[in-house]
């Protein structure tokens, strides 16, 4: 059987959601078994999760918000109690947190950064992002358990039949570690490892209020802010929007660079972009060998007109 994680933001469902369940029916499949979408938490419709291909959905209703020992722990009773050899976990904030966590609790190997389905269930082969995205590895798992975490956006919506959605409760085991200080909830925007597009900018811009045109930018095309490496090394913008080798690697369908020159150390965490649009006054920016498009220009006069041309095209 296979087991999937299946994070909910304010009690919704995520993309990057539906991906890891497809993914999961998909591995099902594969293995001649079903798949189970676990959700924790408060959840409007934990029966959607049917139309992905989960033919089981056991919801804990008592969950509570995210913490990844109580999470891992209830999750890993689960995959005990029902017998799961796959588990599945999209590569989230979230996921990321505790799904090493839930390798230890289950005495499971751990494969990260899966781009793709498997090529083979027994023994469990797939493929994954190294080396900074710069290379491809092929891991085989000889484990009688392996937890998978997957890259948001990498795979996308395999093709899957939907299943039954057989809905079951189920009560929270794992214990949460106690940790001083208070607890804090993001809301508002995409986060950065999710988002399908993305408007970045770098030190191109000469200071910190020129920032509202990457913003009007982003907010156009529903896209999520982010920065260079300096930029938020110098406070104009927070660490939490540094993307880039040591800072968030990214995989969004349109990247939009915008007075970022292309350092190696930034294009490593965004080379999994789809498509990438590079804005930059030097022709000689290293970035537009990486871009898909680039615009040769003042970044004062080019994101402004962008901007306005996008707004007439979405009226």
């Amino acid at each position: 059987m296979v087991l999937v994680f299946a994070e909910t933001w304010n009690g919704q469902f995520k993309k990057s959601t539906f991906e890891a369940v497809r993914y999961g029916a998909s591995c099902a499949k594969m293995a001649g078994s079903h798949c189970t979408a676990l959700v924790m938490g408060a959840c409007d419709d934990p029966s959607a999760l049917a139309a992905h291909g989960a033919e089981n959905v056991i919801h804990v209703s008592d969950a509570g918000s995210f913490e990844p020992h109580a999470f891992a722990g209830t999750m890993a009773d689960i995959a005990q109690q029902d017998g799961a050899k796959t588990l599945v976990v999209a590569g989230t904030s979230n996921g990321k947190a505790f799904a090493g966590l839930l390798a230890i609790k289950v005495d499971a190997a751990a494969i990260s950064q899966v781009i793709a389905l498997p090529e083979n269930m027994s023994p469990l082969t797939v493929e994954r992002s190294a080396f900074s995205a710069k290379g491809l590895e092929i891991c085989v798992s000889n484990a009688a358990q392996t937890v998978l975490t997957l890259i948001p956006n990498a795979i996308g919506m395999t093709e899957v039949n939907p299943g039954a959605g057989n809905l079951r409760q189920a009560d929270m085991s794992g214990k949460a570690l106690a940790v001083p200080g208070e607890q804090t909830v993001a809301s508002g925007r995409i986060p950065l490892p999710e988002a399908e597009r993305v408007v970045s900018a770098g030190r191109g811009l000469k200071a910190a209020e020129n920032w509202g045109m990457v913003e009007e930018l982003a907010a156009v095309l529903g896209a999520t802010t982010a920065c260079s490496k300096p930029v938020s090394d110098i406070g104009w913008r927070p660490h939490s929007e540094h993307v880039g080798q040591t800072g968030i690697h990214i995989n969004p369908q349109l990247y939009i660079a915008i007075g970022i020159s292309g350092a190696i150390q930034h294009l490593a965490g965004v080379s999994g972009s789809r498509v990438i649009v590079a804005i930059n006054i030097d022709p000689e920016a290293p970035f537009f060998k990486a871009a898909d498009y680039g615009v040769v220009g003042d970044a004062f006069e080019v994101v402004p007109k962008l901007t306005e041309a996008l707004k007439k095209h979405f009226a």
